[in-house]
C-alpha cells in the first residue's frame, strides 16, 4: 500500500475543521493476509531503524497519541512497535495528575519521561491533555493553581509553551511524530458496546467514558484549536482515520518509518586504528 503522510499532515498556521477529515477511507489491503503482510513489513523496517537510531545516538523519536475514548491508541502502540526491541523504547500513559505533579507547571511531569538519544518514546496521551481536557473542563485550571486565567489568553499561551518546547527538543535532536487518531462518535458507540458485551473488555469500560461522550462536540472544538495552534514543521500532527483499525495502525507505521528514514541516519565509521585493533582481536581469538 502506497500511502502519502502528506496527506493526513496539519498544515501549519492553518484552520481544521475535523468535520472534513475522514474518519474512514478506503483500505490499504485486500484481505487480512495482505495487511499481516503489509504490518509485518513495516514493523521489520522499524526495527532496523531502531537499530541505526540507537548505533548514530544522534536522535532521539517522540511519539504521540491523543484521541478519544475507544479510538484505537493502546493497540496502535501494541501492534505497530511489536517489532521494536524492548530496550530501545519506552511507552509511558500519564493519566490524571498526582499531588506532587500539580505543584509544577504542566509540562514537567511529561518532560521527566521524554526519550534519551537513539531511544524511542511513546506517549499514550501526553502534555496535550492540558488544552483538551482542561479546556473541555477549564474548573480543572483552579487545582493547578491557575485561579485567575483568562480564557481568552490560557490556551494560546500553553499552544506557545508547547510548540516552544517542541522546538527547543527538535533543535536538540529530538524527532517528534503527533498522531490524533480520528474517531466517529457512531463507531464509538460500537466500540463501547462491545466492550460492554465482550467480559474480557469489560474492564475497559467505565462510566466516566459514558460522562465524557457528553461533550463531544466541546472536545472536537478543543482538538481542532490544538492541532491548527500547535501543527508545525518541526513537530507535525497527523490525523489518521481511525474507524478502521487495522487500516489506522499501517498509515501510523508507514508515518514513523518514514520519519525515521528521513533522518539519514547511519553506522559509525570504523577508524583505521579501531581495525588493527580488532584485527589483533581476531588473531587471538583464532589461535
Amino acid at each position: 500500500m502506497k500511502i502519502h503522510s502528506r496527506q493526513f499532515r496539519v498544515p501549519p498556521g492553518k484552520k481544521v475543521d475535523l468535520a472534513k477529515w475522514p474518519t474512514k477511507i478506503k483500505r490499504g489491503y485486500d484481505s487480512k493476509e495482505e495487511y499481516a503482510r503489509i504490518l509485518a513489513t513495516h514493523t521489520a523496517q522499524l526495527s532496523d531503524c531502531q537499530e541505526l537510531l540507537y548505533a548514530s545516538n544522534r536522535h532521539a523519536v517522540l511519539i504521540i497519541f491523543q484521541a478519544m475514548d475507544a479510538a484505537g491508541k493502546d493497540g496502535a502502540i501494541k501492534h505497530v512497535m511489536s517489532g521494536i526491541n524492548p530496550q530501545g523504547c519506552q511507552v509511558f500513559s500519564f493519566k490524571h495528575p498526582s499531588a506532587v505533579e500539580l505543584q509544577h507547571d504542566f509540562l514537567w511531569r511529561t518532560t521527566r519521561d521524554l526519550p534519551e538519544r537513539g531511544r524511542i518514546g511513546i506517549f499514550n496521551r501526553s502534555y496535550y491533555e492540558e488544552v483538551l481536557i482542561v479546556r473541555v473542563h477549564p474548573e480543572i485550571l483552579a487545582a493547578e493553581g491557575i485561579v485567575d486565567a483568562n480564557p481568552k489568553t490560557v490556551w494560546p499561551e500553553r499552544y506557545r509553551s508547547i510548540t516552544g518546547m517542541e522546538r527547543h527538543l527538535h533543535l536538540n535532536g529530538t524527532r517528534i511524530i503527533k498522531f490524533f487518531l480520528h474517531l466517529s462518535k457512531d463507531e464509538q458507540r460500537r466500540r463501547f458496546l462491545e466492550r460492554i458485551d465482550r467480559p474480557q473488555k469489560n474492564w475497559k469500560f467505565s462510566e466516566a467514558d459514558i460522562e465524557e461522550r457528553k461533550y463531544w462536540k466541546d472536545y472536537m472544538k478543543a482538538y481542532e484549536k490544538c492541532l491548527a495552534g500547535t501543527s508545525t514543521e518541526e513537530a507535525p500532527w497527523y490525523v489518521v482515520p481511525a474507524d478502521d483499525k487495522d487500516n489506522a495502525r499501517l498509515i501510523v507505521s508507514r508515518i514513523v518509518v518514514e520519519t525515521l528514514a528521513s533522518l539519514g541516519m547511519s553506522y559509525p565509521k570504523t577508524s583505521q586504528a579501531r581495525r588493527r585493533e580488532l584485527r589483533a582481536i581476531r588473531k587471538t581469538l583464532t589461535r
